[in-house]
């Protein structure tokens, strides 16, 4: 009843009620407007993605087989990896390349367990990093590049990263080498999920880097746009690292920022269907919200340090400028915003006594419903075209389709948390005891 009064007073309910119905309908009527305005600035952003769909099913794009072979420094970044690193090393020491033209480096980040020696007994060369300071994937990078620019200096003629959870396809490097032939300062790969029947969790995640890639970098590739680099299995030109004055990318999600920088100078990332790697998605909740809370802060540090540079080469005619904007910000803080205007008029119209609250929820239900079957649609078609490479059984990749929607639903919650929130990269545990003979036959 307090709070009832508060509104009405504040609309000036207490002597004129039909005034303040009539305000209230004022106000409804403007978050209807609001609403619409943001649908269809969503629609007007990512339409071209639409547009993609029939281009991954129907478009091709071949990279030449390359004579030459190059020299590839691999290099993988782990803290407390002892339990994944060993498959991980093994899958890359099987790669069908020739002998000696592959290096594997290893940078042991303020490791507390086994992580160093189990490495070195692996067959990889080993750094070990310790700097409580300066956290994360990108200044663990910067240490092993300058360790190898030291010690191996023009030794290689490109560098390919991985996560220690990875097995990695015996053809990888190969197709690496082609990508680098064919003139790309940096590709990036397939990336498939080695824990996808974990549970709903993992399996939901590695639905969505399969979308990633069949969908988003498959047709940029296609009409000869630019790629993002999605974490891990990426390749790099050692003439490019030169050229910008090293690794310098130290962000919450230090893939992205990388791709955003060489978009900004003009640079196209490829993309290489044929460069397969799986990765170990988190199974718990609580992981994995905060390891997309990191990416989505991420996000937000990224639109706030490049995002005028960005516009400004959007509007220069770089549709790949346009592209990496649209992945950074509008989607999920145009959904915030959007239950943010229902919400103010959910509350408004309760508290008034009226029935227009009635009208509201069902305003919030369509809207929910229409992202529900939009978000399925999404999955099921990257599960109806990467069915066979999915690893799990029928009814668990159907289940996934259902779930999926659920998943994305809470980068609206994560965005708001990181909007207000200040996370930290912290590692993730791995442990699961899959080998590359599990993976690839």
């Amino acid at each position: 009843m307090a709070a009832a009064q508060v509104i009405r007073a504040i609309l000036g309910a207490a002597e004129q009620p039909v005034e303040t119905s009539a305000k209230i309908s004022v106000v409804l009527k403007g978050i209807d407007i609001f609403t619409l305005v943001i649908m269809l600035l969503f629609t007007a952003c990512y339409f071209y993605q639409y547009v993609f769909i029939p281009i991954a099913w129907f478009g091709k794009r071949k990279i030449p087989k390359a004579d030459k072979k190059n020299r590839f420094a691999i290099l993988i970044c782990g803290r407390n990896e002892e339990c994944v690193i060993a498959n991980c090393i093994d899958s890359l020491l099987s790669q069908k390349y020739p002998d000696g033209m592959i290096q594997i480096f290893v940078c042991a980040d303020n490791c507390t367990d086994r992580t160093a020696e189990v490495a070195k007994e692996a067959g990889a060369i080993v750094y070990e990093r310790r700097n409580t300071e300066q956290i994360g994937k990108g200044f663990a990078l910067e240490y092993l590049f300058a360790q190898i620019e030291r010690d191996y200096k023009d030794a290689f003629d490109g560098f390919i990263i991985f996560d220690a959870d990875n097995i990695v396809d015996p053809g990888f490097v190969n197709a690496m080498n082609d990508m680098l032939e064919a003139g790309y300062i940096a590709s990036t790969c397939y990336r498939n999920t080695k824990n996808y029947s974990g549970n709903l969790v993992s399996s939901t995640m590695g639905l969505w880097f399969l979308r990633d890639s069949r969908y988003l970098n498959y047709p940029r590739s296609v009409i000869r746009s630019g790629a993002a680099v999605s974490g891990t299995g990426f390749m790099i030109s050692k003439a490019y690292l030169d050229r910008i004055g090293g690794w310098h990318f130290n962000l919450l999600i230090e893939d992205i920022q990388f791709t955003v920088d060489a978009s900004l100078r003009g640079e196209k990332i490829g993309y290489c269907p044929d460069a397969i790697t799986y990765d170990e998605q988190p199974t718990r909740f609580s992981t994995s919200w905060n390891q997309r809370l990191r990416w989505t802060r991420g996000y937000l540090q990224i639109l706030h340090r490049y995002g005028g540079r960005l516009i400004g080469k959007m509007f220069r005619g770089s549709f790949t400028c346009f592209d990496m904007f649209m992945s950074l910000s509008p989607v999920y803080i145009l959904c915030v915003l959007g239950q943010f205007a229902y919400g103010i008029g959910l509350i408004l119209s309760f508290f008034s006594g009226s029935m227009d609250y009635l009208g509201v929820l069902k305003d919030i239900g369509i809207v929910l419903g229409s992202a529900y079957v939009m978000f399925y649609l999404i999955g099921l078609f990257a599960t109806i075209s990467e069915w066979k490479r999915i690893r799990s059984g029928a009814g668990w990749k159907i289940l996934t389709t259902f779930a999926f929607p659920i998943s994305m639903f809470l980068f609206v919650p994560i965005t708001l948390c990181a909007l207000f929130s200040k996370p930290k990269w912290k590692p993730i545990h791995h442990d699961s005891t899959v080998k590359k003979d599990d993976l690839i036959k």
